[in-house]
């Protein structure tokens, strides 16, 4: 159901680089034509093949982005949390959704439509050509993900992941986390690997004191250790 309330939308939907193409002006104006939706514990915001003409910003609770492998079994691409936006390849292009994402706790989520946008770009030309460039950006970083789970040993994508992890929000490259909350089945899933694997290898670095395995949490102990393992070839 729709909803009003008192997030700053605009700083919300900044977190998207999108927004990073746009000037001032433009980030207010698309900012007043986005609305606020909210969504319970488990609830499904959209499946993958489902129509798409909007990106969300998350501006409370967390949401699941996930797709299902050709034998059927889920995988986990993402934990997103407040201040993270998704949807942005249906923003752009149209077309279907190309993962699933439900709801993992009450959530809160402003949207912003495929047709604000467009109205925008039509007016600075501009604006859409530094969209192309950052959009270019994204790609390459996608093309090295995919080179680290085709070529790279599973500690290291284990150790690139969690420090990838520990600066999201509400991590940042100032303040990285020092403690995460998903689970090894979704570690594994977002590694392309097992989750038998992935807890073999997190024993090994609790021995080595690079990590700790506490309470539900994996807390970083030696960050400068993980990232030596991230950094081998």
């Amino acid at each position: 159901m729709e909803a009003d309330g008192d997030f700053n939308r605009e700083r919300l939907l900044s977190r998207s680089f999108v927004f990073d193409a746009l000037d001032s002006r433009s980030k207010q104006e698309l900012a007043s034509f986005s609305y606020l939706k909210r969504y319970a514990a488990g609830d499904t915001i959209f499946n993958m093949g489902s129509p798409g003409q909007s990106m969300m910003a998350i501006a409370e609770g967390s949401v699941r982005v996930s797709m299902l492998a050709p034998n059927a079994r889920e995988i986990t691409l993402n934990d997103l949390q407040a201040g993270d936006v998704f949807g942005e390849i249906a923003l752009l292009d149209g077309r279907e959704r190309s993962a699933n994402v439900k709801a993992l706790t009450n959530c809160t989520l402003v949207f912003l439509e495929r047709r604000s946008l467009l109205d925008v770009l039509r007016c600075n030309p501009e604006l859409s050509i530094h969209l192309i460039e950052l959009l270019c950006q994204r790609v390459r970083r996608s093309d090295e993900r995919m080179i680290e789970i085709a070529f790279l040993d599973l500690p290291v994508r284990l150790a690139k992941l969690l420090l990838r992890l520990t600066v999201s929000a509400p991590g940042s490259e100032d303040r990285p986390l020092k403690k995460l909350s998903q689970s090894q089945s979704v570690l594994a899933s977002m590694i392309g690997n097992t989750r038998e694997n992935v807890n073999r290898c997190l024993r090994k670095w609790q021995k080595a004191e690079l990590i700790t395995l506490q309470d539900g949490w994996l807390i970083i102990r030696d960050r400068p250790g993980l990232e030596a393992i991230a950094e081998t070839d």
